[in-house]
């Protein structure tokens, strides 16, 4: 769309997932020779990675890709980033996964060693509050920060991917952040970053999303009225008590209660 490369429908327009999938093999041919880098381990990734995978696109492991600086890629190839990769320690140790969600006071971002060999970011992990940023919109003004494609998959505004400054809609996805004023500009302006940041992407798909949430729903709620809840599945959903006040889980929704700023 921004390049011109190839021509896809809107995925809105599609009837199902199968009818994507029909669409992404038609381009697959077509891409250009970019780097992709992903972040994420979870369900979200692994349908980014299925997507990825649909279109042949090649993997490699995060060391191989950053050599990717050394010299002149002619394919597309992506990595898979966890928060390992992208987060170290203030200390200079190498964190562990634990101190990487439970302790995020203890990290800083080292996630520009990717951005100076990446093309086109996919975000598919979950972001804790008090982490660190994965870059700033200083960042972003480096002259070695290569990302140029943004899909926060993620969707957090204002916060790890710094050029996400607002959600965008499904009826119009894309919009482009401009590093060295910091505004939002026209998504095919020149040097500018396209952004894509719809924050309610499942409802492209109504039909697989319902149909998949059927399923979940089905295999593991259900079943939680009848055996007691030993999972805590019900216990964990419950946003009030008895008493009619927000449970811990959703204590942070207490000043939209309040009607708060």
């Amino acid at each position: 769309m921004r390049d011109g490369l190839f021509e896809l429908p809107k995925v809105e327009n599609l009837p199902d997932y199968k009818s994507l999938k029909a669409e992404l093999h038609r381009i697959k041919c077509d891409l250009p020779p970019i780097n992709i880098a992903m972040t994420g381990v979870g369900k979200v990734a692994g349908g980014i990675i299925e997507v990825l995978e649909e279109l042949h696109i090649h993997a490699l492991k995060p060391k191989e890709y950053l050599q990717l600086g050394q010299f002149n890629n002619v394919q597309t190839v992506y990595t898979q980033l966890d928060v390992m990769d992208y987060y170290t320690r203030k200390d200079g140790y190498k964190p562990t996964k634990t101190e990487c969600y439970n302790n995020p006071e203890l990290l800083k971002s080292d996630f520009m060693k990717y951005a100076k060999v990446t093309d086109m970011l996919i975000t598919g992990h979950f972001y804790g509050n008090g982490a660190p940023y994965f870059f700033t919109r200083e960042d972003m003004r480096a002259a070695d920060f290569k990302i140029n494609l943004v899909a926060d998959v993620s969707c957090d505004i204002d916060g790890p991917i710094a050029c996400t400054i607002r959600p965008s809609t499904i009826a119009d996805p894309i919009y482009a952040y401009d590093a060295s004023t910091e505004k939002e500009v026209p998504f095919k302006t020149a040097g500018a970053i396209t952004v894509m940041a719809v924050d309610n992407l499942p409802c492209e798909l109504p039909k697989d999303a319902s149909e998949g949430f059927g399923e979940m729903f089905e295999k593991h709620v259900i079943p939680a009225f009848f055996n007691g809840d030993k999972n805590g599945i019900l216990e964990r959903a419950q946003m009030t008590t008895s008493e009619g006040a927000l449970t811990e889980r959703f204590a942070y929704l207490q000043d939209f209660v309040d009607g708060d700023d």
